[in-house]
């Protein structure tokens, strides 16, 4: 009998888990904490269950929103932990949450590209429309970099993001040239 070699495994991550409750009322403290840990990056295991891979900066951030929470006269522990079972599932539903963030972006760069297709159609080449342009450029850029930093397993939808994003860029630049030649010509 010939030994068949175990499937390579991820290594273990070690995990922070922010277990909370809130007031029912007012309802908007229960949006601003689920924002919050929307916007690190987090997953809910179930409800007031939120996890994120263990980081300095996690933990901080996490550390943060527990005293918001207590401010808020809810109740809220923090925990270091590690999956003794379920890793797998965890890090999937922590990828999908990224993919859908990739996708966000992606579709953020299909609006911004028809809106400079619109500028053309509409013949509008001023330099204020080029700066609005180029401050919603910015915004997508430090948006991906920011899912970027938290997508530490590398979730499939990067590279479409990256692109779309670099589409982006070239098209205004297109449009920036087509700004200055435009006001050459009115001179």
């Amino acid at each position: 009998m010939t030994d068949v070699p175990a499937p390579e495994s991820q290594p273990a991550q070690d995990w922070l888990l922010l277990v909370y409750r809130v007031p029912s009322e007012p309802s908007r403290l229960r949006a601003t904490v689920w924002r919050r840990i929307k916007s690190l990056g987090a997953i809910y295991l179930q409800s007031s269950a939120a996890a994120l891979p263990a980081s300095v900066h996690s933990e901080r951030a996490l550390r943060k929103l527990r005293s918001e929470i207590l401010d808020m006269s809810g109740s809220a522990v923090l925990l270091s932990c590690s999956v003794l079972a379920g890793e797998p599932e965890i890090r999937a539903a922590f990828q999908a949450a990224r993919d859908d963030e990739y996708e966000e972006i992606v579709d953020k760069c299909h609006d911004f590209l028809a809106g400079l297709r619109k500028e053309y159609d509409e013949k509008h080449f001023s330099y204020a429309e080029l700066e609005e342009n180029e401050v919603d450029l910015v915004k997508l850029r430090t948006w991906l970099d920011r899912v970027r930093e938290r997508d530490i397993f590398g979730a499939a939808g990067l590279q479409t993001a990256v692109s779309s994003l670099a589409e982006c860029e070239e098209q205004l630049e297109a449009y920036a040239a087509r700004v200055y030649a435009e006001e050459a010509e009115s001179r």
